[in-house]
């Protein structure tokens, strides 16, 4: 009898009907909801382990089963739910991080009465849906969202665990970050375009963390008080890894409101956006997969318009770190022009290859022009036209081109939100050369390329900005020097010729006799195509794209970069 009971106490403790008490922990009720049945987990097809010795003990290998991921994942849920840090925290892989971050959870989130439901397994990753109530000085309000956790197993026993993140116990969060409830650390703001209207991330869905760090640097200035917010408050001097496509550091991602429990009063900021502009932008950038563009204005430097096709990840547009293929070769032929190396119409040579420091560089297909001109190398996107010149140069000519007359390279914009102003570090041999046609070590987004299109048909650098610096008295960014007109004046002549009878000519076509513009392509390891770049300018407009993965940049960003200049034409 004994026996049966026992057997049938088990059975009682299997998924379906999994009950938790309600309790009243830390002075808050909380109720875990683990109906973790068939239908939740889909628990078929688990994979099993395996075991090996240590000593006389046999210690479970390879992935978690099914069961395992269910039983570790409900144990788990249960005691978050239910407010037992310490029995949640040990059912991690990293029992102080996930045990601090808990805690805060309840104390500095002052998140109550947590439900949390699981959804639909798939191999050792569980999604599950959070919902709770957020209570601050007597008042309260619901907040839901959705995560994740994955299940794991320890090899020094065989234990199985949850792979403990801080994004398990929020999405938004990182390494460092935590969840706050309390009075918002600045005052909500309501920036609006140079028109007067409002922008906002539902209008405007690229904008969403730009009005975040909007928020963040001139909420005070604005004028507005503050309310009472949940949000996300990132780690002070928190230094991510460092990624070849991406600027990132701990001023460059804002904190981030999650929910509003009592509105404060909004100040109006006023910015340089085109609402018409940013949203061709929007829908443009929708269209594509991993684009972003930027459009500026050569006489102001004013920022008109930014988007990303994916507008709620990483800001491509003005954080950015990308080799820019050929686009480079601009502030190249700026340098080439004024020391004499190259002139519009003289003969350049333009071979099938060119070696440099050990490596051979050639053209796309291999082609050659043969007793050609500058004018006819630059429309073609020659590659070994510039290389040939780096045996006439020194190691830091295009670093000192690139920071003395474009502005970039010395980490000083300061446009109103964080943003990475190019890189063109010196080097040597092979990897100089091939900095010539904007690989090697160099490093732009669209917000450069775009100043740099604009430097061209303004003749001066102007740094872009997208607040007024009369808000907040800071100093714009200045070149060093200016290129002499006559130098300025050969690069428009290039730049159209390349739209009107080079390879940016089809995307380019009928835009008029004040336009110029340029191509890039550049090869990134690991990609099966190159990412597309595409320069331009048009009239009193300059915009820059770029297409991860595109291919030429005269097919797939260029159509973007016309579509930005004819809507603001």
């Amino acid at each position: 009898m004994g026996k049966r009971r026992r057997a049938t106490e088990r059975k009682s403790v299997g998924l379906r009907g999994v009950r938790v008490r309600r309790g009243v922990l830390a002075g808050a009720a909380v109720v875990v909801v683990c109906g973790m049945g068939a239908a939740a987990f889909a628990l078929s097809g688990g994979v099993g382990s395996g075991e090996r010795s240590v000593g006389e003990k046999q210690v479970p290998t390879g992935p978690p089963t099914s069961a395992e991921v269910r039983t570790t994942a409900r144990d788990f849920l249960a005691a978050w739910a239910e407010g037992d840090v310490a029995r949640a925290a040990a059912l991690t892989d990293d029992r102080t991080a996930a045990k601090k971050a808990l805690t805060s959870y309840r104390k500095d989130a002052r998140l109550t009465k947590v439900r949390l439901t699981p959804g639909k397994r798939s191999g050792a990753e569980v999604p599950f849906k959070a919902a709770a109530m957020v209570s601050y000085e007597g008042v309260s309000k619901p907040y839901a969202y959705a995560s994740e956790l994955t299940v794991v197993r320890r090899k020094s026993d065989g234990a199985t665990l949850v792979d403990w993140r801080p994004a398990v116990l929020h999405p938004e969060l990182r390494p460092g970050d935590r969840l706050v409830t309390g009075e918002a650390g600045d005052p909500p703001i309501k920036a609006v375009d140079r028109a007067g209207a409002e922008l906002t991330a539902a209008k405007y869905p690229s904008l969403g963390a730009v009005l975040d760090s909007l928020r963040e640097k001139y909420g005070k200035k604005a004028g507005g008080t503050a309310g009472i917010e949940l949000r996300v408050v990132r780690a002070d001097g928190k230094k991510p890894a460092k990624d070849t496509t991406f600027k990132d550091d701990a001023k460059s991602v804002p904190d981030k409101t999650l929910l509003t429990i009592a509105s404060g009063t909004p100040g109006t900021l006023k910015t340089t956006f085109s609402g018409s502009l940013q949203a061709a932008a929007e829908r443009e950038t929708a269209k594509r997969k991993q684009a972003s563009v930027v459009v500026v204005k050569p006489s102001t430097g004013e920022i008109l318009a930014a988007a990303n096709s994916n507008p709620t990840g990483f800001n491509m547009a003005f954080q950015g770190s990308l080799a820019p293929g050929s686009t480079m070769k601009v502030v190249t032929s700026s340098m080439l022009l004024e020391k004499k190396l190259a002139g519009v119409d003289k003969k350049h040579p333009c071979p099938k290859y060119s070696t440099y420091g050990g490596w051979k560089f050639q053209n796309d297909d291999k082609f050659q022009i043969k007793d050609g001109t500058f004018r006819a190398s630059f429309a073609r996107s020659c590659n070994t036209a510039f290389i040939s010149q780096a045996k006439k140069l020194e190691n830091d000519s295009l670093t000192r081109q690139a920071q003395e007359v474009f502005g970039l390279g010395h980490d000083n914009w300061s446009i109103g939100v964080p943003s990475f102003d190019g890189a063109v570090p010196v080097q040597a041999d092979a990897q100089m050369a091939a900095s010539l046609i904007g690989q090697g070590g160099v490093r732009m987004n669209p917000l450069n390329m775009a100043s740099v299109a604009a430097t061209v048909k303004s003749g001066t650098f102007r740094q872009p900005y997208l607040v007024s610096p009369d808000v907040d008295d800071r100093t714009l960014a200045t070149a060093p020097r200016k290129m002499s007109g006559a130098t300025a004046a050969a690069l428009r002549d290039l730049m159209h010729h390349t739209a009107v009878a080079g390879t940016a000519a089809q995307p380019m076509r009928g835009l008029g006799a004040d336009s110029g513009a340029k191509t890039g392509s550049a090869e990134v390891d690991g990609q099966k195509k190159p990412n597309g770049w595409f320069t331009a300018y048009r009239g009193d407009l300059a915009s820059a794209a770029v297409v991860r993965e595109g291919g030429h940049g005269g097919e797939s960003a260029g159509p973007l970069v016309r579509a930005m200049l004819v809507a603001g034409g």
